[in-house]
């Protein structure tokens, strides 16, 4: 039988949904009888809308100037700006800046990561940004469409650079050069701010976040909603825009674990959002192992995988804390996890569900930003699901070996003691953010480390931007030492 309806995607760019505009959305998408929504694995909205009044729909948006992109939605980690990150350098308005770069649609997923999370997947774009340790500055990683293979860009670029480079390299890559020819291209046409980077980046062991309910955030409270089915009602999400704009929660986000983030909400509205979620019976607090999981978008067989292995989880009280699942259904995606189950093409054709089998695989050490992935079991029928898995989980917390744990510990005493916090005065360009630390120097320009600022010379200049002396004012950094 032929679908009666059409899938439409509206990217919110980073995860960031302005309440006003998705309430217009929800109303045109209720006229053309559209009762339940979802939110894909890139921070995007999907709605399915009737052939017959596709016409009207589009109209409608076009008339509210509301964009049906079809191209990859860019994924960030704003959602977990305050919530999930607080040290930091990569605040909420940078973010806003590098998105406002972008003049154009990419036609490749761009990712924009804050390295020190593990909320959002790094790598699962085809131009992955990701913060560095030294402020405004990023590590690239390039994926060509189609490989899991990534390539490390040899230096570390500004942020200003990122949309410009972005689209460089987007454009020599759909001409099908490999990441190292892309490199070599950018670095001889284009013009960009870099500097060398210090090798290979650490990033911090996986462990998501419990992103669900309400949680305290200072002298406010954030809500994360999670659904089961992944179906979120019109008519309840017409509301949360409306409690949003009423109480002035601007702060509304969607992540790329198919959920929704309320942030900011003041305690003396709690009890509002309490209401709404009773009246539409609306689950808050459901298991963290079944949380860890990402299936590909429209995907109901996954969902009845997922399930199926959940159930079992459950009955045979399975730990699963430091591991992301994912479930490929339909094809080599870049979904992000440390365990895989995969399906398999049927040999002989059938299309008999219990003729279907799976794969299960995981990633190279149970690192689930790597590509690499080793088998486990092959051929397995939907009904072993549940125990080869549980037996990997289990695996995957025996290679955690005593002695590992040990060594880490003895380690972490040896390091030396950390010092209470200090305030220092620095001064910081107004035109680039760069900053010039005394006890730094600035050995690109020959200042030796202990030169006072009131000593430069009357000609210093920005080693970034090349501003004047004068566009540098006093600021005060929290160090610790």
């Amino acid at each position: 039988m032929a679908r009666q309806s059409h899938t439409i995607q509206v990217n919110f760019r980073g995860g960031i949904i302005p309440p006003g505009i998705l309430l217009e959305l929800l109303e045109i998408a209720e006229a053309a009888t559209v009762t339940q929504v979802r939110f894909g694995l890139r921070q995007q909205l999907l709605l399915d809308v009737p052939y017959k009044l596709l016409p009207a729909f589009n109209t409608a948006c076009h008339d509210r100037q509301i964009d049906l992109s079809e191209y990859p939605n860019m994924l960030s980690t704003y959602p977990a700006a305050g919530i999930f990150l607080h040290d930091t350098w990569l605040v909420e308005g940078i973010y806003k800046d590098i998105f406002n770069q972008f003049d154009y649609l990419p036609l490749l997923k761009v990712n924009i990561c804050d390295s020190k999370q593990t909320f959002v997947p790094l790598f699962t774009g085809h131009i992955n940004w990701i913060s560095s340790h030294t402020a405004h500055y990023w590590h690239l990683y390039l994926r060509l469409p189609g490989s899991q293979e990534l390539f490390r860009w040899p230096e570390l670029i500004y942020t200003n650079s990122i949309a410009a480079v972005s689209k460089a390299a987007e454009t020599l890559m759909l001409r099908g050069l490999e990441p190292a020819a892309v490199f070599n291209d950018i670095k001889a046409l284009l013009s960009y701010i870099f500097r060398e980077s210090d090798g290979e980046p650490e990033f911090p062991a996986f462990h998501l976040p419990y992103y669900e309910g309400f949680n305290k955030q200072d002298n406010s409270y954030w809500l994360g909603i999670y659904r089961r089915d992944e179906t979120f009602p019109v008519s309840f999400l017409k509301e949360v825009c409306r409690l949003c704009m009423e109480t002035r929660t601007g702060q509304l986000y969607n992540t790329p674990w198919k959920s929704l983030v309320i942030k900011n909400i003041d305690a003396g509205h709690r009890y509002l959002w309490d209401y709404l979620l009773g009246k539409y019976a609306i689950n808050v607090r459901h298991a963290a192992n079944e949380l860890n999981w990402q299936v590909e978008d429209n995907s109901e067989d996954g969902l009845i995988i997922k399930r199926y292995i959940i159930r079992h989880f459950d009955v045979a009280d399975v730990r699963t804390y430091g591991l992301c699942f994912s479930v490929r259904m339909k094809e080599q995606t870049s979904l992000f996890g440390n365990i895989v189950i995969r399906k398999k093409a049927s040999r002989h054709g059938s299309k008999l569900k219990y003729m279907q089998r799976y794969d299960i695989l995981y990633t190279a050490g149970f690192n689930a930003n790597s590509a690499v992935l080793a088998p486990y079991r092959e051929d397995v029928s939907k009904e072993q699901l549940g125990p080869y898995v549980a037996s990997l989980c289990k695996l995957f917390y025996e290679q955690r070996s005593e002695t590992d744990m040990l060594q880490h510990f003895v380690k972490a005493q040896q390091s030396p003691v950390m010092k209470a916090d200090t305030v220092r005065k620095v001064h910081q360009c107004v035109a680039c953010l760069t900053v010039y630390d005394e006890t730094v120097g600035d050995e690109w320009q020959e200042v030796p480390a202990g030169t006072s600022f009131t000593a430069l010379p009357e000609g210093y200049c920005c080693s970034v931007c090349e501003a004047g002396k004068e566009n540098f004012r006093e600021i005060a950094v929290t160090v610790t030492s």
